[in-house]
């Protein structure tokens, strides 16, 4: 627990042995925690030096107050981790500085292998002061979502993430129950009916763009720095996410089918996740798959939202869906005269209006 402060785990556990146990001596300190006395004495001179224990003359040794010894470290090192961001500030238009006159291999760098892509994905996440923008397609090569541990410590930092989902992507196992998560924590999603690649910017300084695998079988990646090459990455980004429908999907999940028999009037928690994925363009079979329900189950769901609401058809539902707020307004895709082609305005096999 006291890693983040520089102890290391020995250096913690003779700490917490002295906070009970003032006045004790390497031998019974060493037979209390099954160390050896040399590892206890290397553990008890780093504390001394960092105040968090007092020897005395006749070499017993009793833990300083905690709230005093502690907080004075937690202080030190604030004012460290301060520094350094002024430090990073000044390094960062130190850099741009530099890159405004660089070559073109100056501000590309170029990632071979699921490795080095896996760390420059979480190193560009760790890099964010502001902002993280995401295009997420499948499949998955270097990092699945549930295994980026860079994002939740991110937004713990105060960074915002918004991220674009590929259509296609809803139909892969557990992105539903991951995209949840996401909400949860704060993360804004949409979804597009095809994204062309896969990107990651932080704030207007870094861009992650996968590439196809190379020529030995190894798939690669570009790192953008600074350059107008990156410019054009934040603005395709920006113009497909205005264009993208807003995900929202509310509550946690996991009501039995059971349940959803036994609910009372109005949409309920499922019953918005079963709206959000449909007026995201999902199909009627992806969208059970994802909730865990049965085809049947999700359809006698509909209908009742219709009898809800009054109306005949998906389309009236959508639109009824919108005004009174049980989802998010759709982005219209199609032309004139055309027809949307899957969830709540759906016309192909499976994903019928409800008439």
């Amino acid at each position: 627990m006291l890693d983040v402060l520089g102890l290391e785990p020995d250096d913690e556990r003779v700490y917490r042995a002295l906070i009970g146990r003032p006045n004790s001596t390497v031998t019974l300190l060493s037979d209390l925690l099954v160390l050896s006395q040399a590892h206890v004495d290397k553990a008890l001179s780093r504390l001394v030096g960092w105040g968090l224990v007092i020897r005395s003359a006749d070499e017993q040794f009793t833990a300083a107050p905690p709230a005093v010894a502690l907080g004075a470290l937690i202080s030190r090192r604030r004012d460290g981790l301060r520094a350094a961001e002024h430090a990073l500030a000044t390094f960062a238009e130190e850099h741009r500085a530099a890159m405004t006159g660089s070559g073109i291999v100056d501000l590309i760098d170029v990632v071979t292998g699921v490795d080095a892509i896996r760390h420059r994905y979480l190193q560009v996440q760790q890099a964010a002061r502001k902002q993280v923008r995401a295009f997420i397609t499948a499949p998955f090569v270097a990092l699945p979502p549930d295994e980026n541990t860079a994002e939740p410590l991110a937004l713990g930092r105060g960074v915002h993430f918004r991220a674009v989902l590929d259509r296609a992507l809803l139909a892969e196992p557990g992105i539903v129950r991951d995209a949840i998560d996401s909400l949860r924590n704060g993360v804004r999603l949409r979804v597009a009916d095809q994204l062309p690649m896969k990107l990651m910017l932080a704030d207007a300084e870094l861009g992650l763009v996968p590439l196809a695998t190379t020529p030995t079988g190894e798939p690669g990646a570009v790192l953008l720095h600074r350059s107008g090459l990156l410019d054009a990455m934040d603005a395709l980004f920006e113009t497909v996410w205005r264009t993208a429908h807003p995900l929202e999907l509310s509550g946690t999940g996991g009501e039995s089918e059971r349940a959803v028999e036994l609910e009372a009037e109005g949409p309920t928690d499922l019953d918005r996740r079963i709206l959000a994925l449909l007026l995201a363009g999902v199909t009627d079979a992806t969208a059970a798959t994802q909730l865990g329900l049965s085809p049947r189950t999700l359809h006698r769901r509909l209908r009742h939202l219709m009898d809800i609401a009054g109306v005949r058809t998906r389309m009236q539902l959508g639109g009824h869906a919108v005004r009174h707020g049980w989802a998010e307004p759709p982005v219209p895709k199609w032309g004139r005269g055309e027809r949307p082609r899957d969830g709540l305005g759906a016309c192909k096999s499976g994903s019928q209006p409800l008439t």
